[in-house]
């Protein structure tokens, strides 16, 4: 029997030391790989090209949604399925929209995460009960007012968010220019363009658009507030 194989993409090694000994304890699965942030999923989905990703989305240096949309342009074959602990509404649909074929919260059942592995392997989708009552209920009342289904307010680019990233994550512009392989020049052009779309004209702020949105969860080591804004 060829055994579906999954890379597991989560920061924290205990949750991926948890998810593989229940995923290699099924006869159908095999773990291939694991990354601790998204770049690292990224690169190591394009090496393997495994059935299924199973994606966290709070990571650092590439969170779960901009790998996700650069792993379903960069490796069509493999399946993204994002298990994680953020249920937001706009959340969910930017991660659809980014090619992800599952979502689970992590509070789901063990079952649950295998079921959902061999459905998304056949190209179906899955998400938790709760999630799709969620999603359901919105666009339900999205189409009894007339109103279009809204998209993402700050219709950030991929690279954008990528800066947005790494600027609340604490990291220069020469830093991020780095790590990207991109001018100091451009770098200032896509911070530029991210204040611009978020209004919002200081560091401070995006990091705190950026937590709260998940996109990071401990900028530079700190620990995040369940209070904080």
């Amino acid at each position: 029997m060829q055994k579906i194989t999954v890379i597991l993409a989560d920061d924290h090694t205990v949750v991926r030391q948890g998810l593989r000994a229940l995923l290699d304890a099924e006869e159908d699965m095999h773990v291939v790989g694991e990354a601790d942030n998204g770049r690292q999923a990224v690169q190591i989905a394009q090496r393997l090209r495994p059935d299924v990703v199973v994606m966290d989305i709070g990571m650092p240096s590439l969170n779960g949604l901009e790998a996700t949309r650069q792993i379903t342009k960069e490796s069509p074959g493999s399946k993204v399925l994002i298990l994680s602990s953020y249920s937001d509404e706009e959340y969910v649909q930017q991660l659809t929209e980014a090619g992800a074929t599952g979502y689970l919260i992590k509070q789901t059942a063990s079952q649950d995460l295998v079921m959902a592995i061999r459905e998304v392997k056949k190209g179906n989708a899955f998400f938790s009960p709760a999630i799709s009552k969620r999603l359901l209920d919105h666009y339900q009342q999205a189409f009894v007012r007339g109103e279009p289904v809204k998209k993402g307010r700050s219709r950030l680019t991929s690279r954008e968010m990528e800066v947005l990233q790494l600027i609340a994550e604490g990291h220069a512009n020469k830093q991020i220019a780095d790590k990207l392989f991109i001018s100091i020049k451009t770098v200032e052009k896509h911070r530029q363009q991210l204040m611009d779309k978020l209004e919002i004209h200081d560091v401070a702020g995006l990091t705190r658009y950026a937590i709260r949105k998940g996109i990071i969860e401990n900028p530079q080591g700190a620990h995040k507030s369940p209070s904080h804004p």
